[in-house]
């Protein structure tokens, strides 16, 4: 058996865990649904909602993970003694996998975008249209790219890869955030973006649509339900107090979220004040992926010599944020392999990534008709079924007492704790209520 790693601080498990959770749905997705779903309502709901689903389903991961001391397949086999919890654990590998293959073209698309604006600077027009371009050898190249650099990552382990780029790549995202953040509230237009999100239409606040679509981006942005949290949480010590660590990842996911949404919805409306199109002919917002790959270039185009500047920071940051969740989600197949298989770590992150490069190259090649089928299939019906599955082992197969002797590892009063009150109940019956339905809502 391979020697497991282990987080060697508290801060550097709490960065990368949060990086896990940062991701391209908190920095273009939450600020889209915010844009379609209310403003300052859904911010408001999304708040409640992240604390009351997924910050339990977060804890059943991380509480799963760190008793077990092992991948996910493993993991879930412990807890329900029996095939059911490796045919989950073997369905999550498959599902990040899948996850991973799209969410590396994505990634290469940022990677692409970050140069085209470096490259614009110094006036390389034709490299810069070529960036641009909607290409097989483009895509394909910076695919390729984001898997290296992600490899390079997870290669280094533990500590020596996911801990040490964590807490520097988590930090230099907020930085820029706040940079940006500073700079388009200098432009005209970016007060009327902020009062839509800062002021909220309270009779949406119980609009059907828009708590199903809250419920949904507390979900997903946490990225939850895929063995990524659990991961994470068997590198944790057992003298930490998982509740709290759980509790800083949140706000930490959250505070990204929050902080994306302060930048990107008044960025839209400065656009809108410089004559760039953000609504549709029906008045919805337009897509997500016109919003950051032609409305937000579009704005940068019209600030001249700062624009370019602007653009290369803002893609810069996209590209941390699809970086810091890529490496919590190749580390979940690759401590299978090493863990079951004996293999060393290396050949294992270069045999999986090469295995995953290959099925981005099959999405890409068939572009049409597989990346919107494969985000579908995994983000809109394989992750919530996991979540749900997660839910009722930590609730209903794992034994009550084994958890409560886990929780004790990190804080010896657990028992007397509100945490220990509420979660195992709520975990049992409230969260596979609020997945059941959010799933439902969205077929």
């Amino acid at each position: 058996m391979a020697t497991r790693g282990e987080f060697s601080s508290r801060i550097g498990f709490i960065l990368a865990a949060s990086g896990s959770a940062v991701g391209l749905g908190n920095i273009w997705g939450f600020p889209t649904q915010v844009a379609s779903n209310g403003g300052a309502a859904f911010v408001l709901m999304y708040l409640i909602l992240a604390f009351l689903l997924a910050y339990p389903v977060l804890m059943a991961e991380l509480l799963i993970g760190r008793a077990t001391k092992a991948n996910v397949v493993d993991a879930l086999g412990q807890v329900s003694r029996n095939i059911s919890g490796r045919i989950v654990g073997g369905w999550g590998i498959v599902t990040v996998s899948l996850i991973l293959a799209f969410y590396s073209i994505v990634g290469g698309w940022m990677l692409a975008y970050t140069l085209e604006a470096a490259v614009n600077l110094v006036g390389l027009t034709q490299l810069s249209q070529w960036l641009l371009a909607f290409s097989l050898e483009r895509n394909i190249l910076f695919c390729a790219l984001f898997m290296l650099l992600t490899v390079g990552i997870v290669s280094g382990g533990v500590v020596n890869g996911i801990e040490r780029w964590s807490v520097r790549l988590m930090p230099t995202l907020f930085i820029i955030m706040l940079i940006l953040f500073g700079y388009v509230m200098t432009q005209d237009g970016a007060i009327d973006g902020l009062k839509v999100y800062l002021l909220p239409d309270f009779s949406q606040v119980f609009n059907p649509d828009l708590l199903i679509s809250a419920m949904g981006q507390a979900f997903f942005s946490m990225s939850l339900g895929v063995g990524t949290m659990l991961i994470y949480g068997s590198y944790v010590s057992h003298s930490e107090n998982l509740p709290r660590l759980g509790a800083a990842v949140s706000l930490v996911d959250i505070g990204v979220a929050v902080l994306a949404g302060l930048l990107i919805i008044p960025a839209m409306y400065v656009a809108l004040n410089n004559g760039v199109q953000i609504f549709a002919e029906n008045g919805q917002l337009l897509s997500e992926d016109t919003l950051i790959f032609t409305v937000l270039p579009s704005l940068f185009a019209t600030m001249g010599f700062v624009g370019s500047i602007v653009a290369f920071a803002f893609f810069l940051l996209m590209s941390i944020a699809a970086l810091t969740s890529s490496i919590s989600m190749l580390e979940v197949p690759v401590s299978y392999v090493v863990e079951k298989r004996n293999m060393a770590r290396q050949k294992a992150v270069w045999l999986i990534a090469a295995l995953i490069f290959g099925l981005s190259c099959v999405i890409i090649f068939n572009f049409a008709s597989l990346f919107g089928f494969v985000i579908a299939l995994t983000t809109q019906y394989s992750q919530p079924l996991l979540g749900l599955m997660l839910c009722l082992f930590a609730g209903w197969i794992w034994r009550r007492n084994d958890i409560l002797q886990e929780l004790k590892k990190g804080d010896a009063l657990a028992e007397q704790r509100f945490f220990w009150r509420i979660w195992p109940w709520y975990v049992k019956f409230v969260c596979p209520l609020i997945i059941v339905l959010m799933f439902y809502r969205s077929l």
